[in-house]
């Protein structure tokens, strides 16, 4: 088994606020390219779209990259960060029907003084930064709500 001894403590002693904004990265598993297929990645934009329907959390921006995903959200009142996190990932890796994720995942709360635009900007960039593409229009799997 891959399971890092610490995955289990990631979350440990943290604490998620309603109405606070969250940028959340996710792995695949070893690494692997598997979010680079258009049914696998419109699955995620599915589900993240479904926990915003539910109230869990509303999504400011996201790019799905080969073998990660960066979700900019602002989590909704009474959810939790981690059971979310954990439904998204959920939904795509039935769909994948195979391992398909890392265990656990980053999180990052924005402090009030980050430009929350800014933020976008920089997850948005992120097939730029990898050379993916030359424009981010070229790009399929990426949404913000500023731009």
């Amino acid at each position: 088994m891959d399971r890092k001894p610490h995955s289990k403590s990631l979350r440990t002693g943290r604490s998620c606020e309603p109405n606070r904004c969250y940028v959340v990265t996710s792995v695949t598993h070893r690494r692997q390219p598997l979010l680079s297929d258009l049914h696998l990645s419109r699955t995620i934009i599915r589900a993240m779209q479904e926990e915003e329907r539910r109230g869990h959390a509303r999504t400011l921006a996201y790019v799905i990259m080969p073998d990660h995903l960066h979700w900019m959200l602002e989590l909704g009142e009474g959810a939790s960060l981690s059971r979310t996190v954990g439904t998204v990932k959920s939904v795509a890796a039935h769909r994948h029907g195979d391992v398909l994720w890392q265990d656990g995942f980053h999180d990052h709360a924005i402090r009030r003084e980050e430009s929350m635009v800014q933020v976008a900007r920089y997850i948005i960039a992120n097939p730029l930064r990898a050379r993916l593409v030359q424009r981010i229009g070229d790009y399929p799997f990426w949404d913000a709500i500023w731009l």
